[in-house]
């Protein structure tokens, strides 16, 4: 399996009625490191890091959540060359 870019930032969940956010690999990082293992694997779009990356923080804007939380860590990142 790979990672995706919610499972990395942050899941906006609904149940119940009730609206929560479930942390990501980053966002659970703070003030740490994240490893990120066969990077080139990623299904996802790897600019959705970006704001993690440079600006140290992921925001979220959905299902009516407006949130901003801190991701303030290295990236370690490695992936496969194509040529082996």
């Amino acid at each position: 399996n790979t990672a995706s870019a919610t499972g990395l930032t942050v899941t906006v969940v609904k149940e119940d009625g009730d609206v929560s956010l479930e942390a990501g690999a980053l966002v659970l990082a703070d003030q740490g490191i994240c490893c990120i293992d066969e990077f080139d694997k990623m299904r996802c779009d790897p600019t959705a890091l970006l704001e993690a990356m440079e600006q140290q923080r992921i925001s979220v804007a959905k299902g009516g959540v407006l949130a901003s939380l801190s991701a303030r860590c290295s990236v370690v990142a490695a992936a496969n060359p194509a040529g082996g």
